[in-house]
């Protein structure tokens, strides 16, 4: 217990360390145009990000390498380096105008969290691995996990033919001009995998403010939703006059509006039914270059997201959605093209990993819970190759994706001295 309390004050006192961290990377990222920060996957918002971790590892006496999607991995070296390691990260881009800590929260806490280690004279069993992942933020290209999918030996080569939206240049081009080698995607190149990667930890500032509501200033994850996800979608009706009559119409907006207030609908009573789901339609809009007031739109373009916490449950969630489809159709007299689909499986925590963390909450007296996540995270990726995770999240009072995503240095020093005494205790040299 000693151990535990005097290792917390250590985590503890690293405040102006973490502090300076998050005002660095602030500084070297925001937003001028926007408010927020923008640290633009395989851009020079996201570099200046990887630039800035790697100087702080170094002086830390951490090796430092990148793989072929140009990763970062700080590592603190165990006493069986051949041993499988533990890796802690999370990911260095934002969206557009984003917040600060999504993402980059998860790997300050392995920087912070090795520092402490480092200070109380504590050496691990196995090597420790902050990665810093890239690309992790799918509005650029349209693919998600492209970093830690790519580490992981799992993202299909035919994500390097995407194009970031706001360039239009390809994900091979801007992977190429980073440094990195689009070839080792096409042949499949595996950085990590299970017999080198032990467990993954990842903290996250929480995405939806329930811990702002409920006043826990951490909790421990239990699963990240898996989804379904046309990214692309289209409606194809009729242009018309605007005095055309009801029954002689085409109406593809009216259409886009039948199928989100049809989707809401549905949501509301899985709401009532206590089961987990959330559907966005983050794209919603008419051809730009042919609407006007006075013409019926004869097109409607749309991208939409479908999650939930339960494979079966996205199962039937895309069965019902697809119904929705065809009752539209029928009734609007469009069609409707999806696109191409993506998805992804439910990532669920690992319980073992998931119960030693919160046994570590408690032998610290930190007041936590458990909490799914609302919002996709790397941790899915290495779920799916087979790899334990788990996961800490941190209170946000104010959500994410936006300039006012809020995060205490106290409360993210008291979800990394969980980490740190999990580290401590588990990965200890015996």
């Amino acid at each position: 217990m000693k151990q535990t309390e005097a290792l917390k004050a250590q985590v503890l006192a690293l405040h102006p360390e973490a502090t300076q961290l998050f005002e660095a990377l602030r500084a070297g990222s925001v937003d001028l145009v926007n408010r927020g920060v923008t640290r633009d996957t395989y851009g020079p918002g996201e570099q200046f990000a990887h630039d800035l971790v790697q100087k702080h590892a170094q002086a830390l006496g951490l090796e430092v390498r990148q793989d072929h999607l140009r990763n970062t991995y700080m590592v603190w070296p165990g006493v069986d380096r051949q041993a499988p390691a533990i890796v802690i990260g999370s990911h260095l881009d934002s969206v557009a105008a984003g917040g600060n800590y999504d993402g980059a929260a998860g790997v300050m806490a392995g920087l912070i969290a090795v520092q402490a280690l480092q200070q109380a004279g504590i050496r691990l069993s196995c090597d420790v691995v902050v990665m810093g992942i890239r690309a992790e933020e799918s509005i650029w290209f349209q693919v998600s996990y492209v970093g830690s999918r790519g580490a992981l030996g799992t993202l299909p080569a035919s994500a390097l033919q995407q194009r970031r939206i706001d360039t239009g240049r390809t994900l091979a081009e801007h992977l190429r001009e980073a440094g990195g080698d689009p070839e080792g995607v096409e042949k499949g190149v595996v950085y990590l995998n299970k017999a080198n990667v032990q467990v993954f930890l990842e903290l996250h500032i929480e995405q939806a403010p329930s811990l702002g509501l409920t006043g826990f200033p951490t909790a421990i994850g239990t699963g990240v939703p898996g989804h379904f996800r046309f990214p692309s979608a289209k409606i194809i009706g009729e242009y018309g006059h605007v005095g055309l009559g009801r029954r002689f119409r085409h109406d593809a907006a009216l259409a886009g509006a039948d199928l989100s207030v049809e989707l809401d609908a549905l949501w509301k009573q899985w709401d009532e039914a206590g089961r987990l789901m959330a559907c966005t339609f983050g794209q919603f809009h008419t051809n730009g270059a042919r609407h006007g007031m006075t013409i019926v739109p004869g097109e409607f373009h749309f991208s939409l997201d479908v999650r939930a916490y339960d494979d079966a449950d996205l199962v039937e969630l895309e069965e019902r959605f697809m119904t929705l489809v065809a009752q539209i159709e029928k009734k609007r007299g469009v069609k409707i093209d999806l696109g191409v689909r993506a998805s992804a499986k439910v990532a669920k925590a690992d319980q073992t990993l998931t119960q030693q963390l919160r046994d570590c909450a408690l032998r610290l007296k930190l007041k936590s819970c458990d909490l799914p996540s609302p919002a996709s995270h790397d941790s899915a990726a290495f779920c799916a190759a087979g790899i334990p995770f788990g996961f800490i999240f941190i209170r946000n009072p104010n959500g994410s994706h936006h300039p006012d995503e809020e995060m205490s240095i106290d409360d993210f020093l008291e979800g990394t001295a969980v980490m740190t005494e999990w580290l401590a205790t588990h990965c200890i040299n015996s």
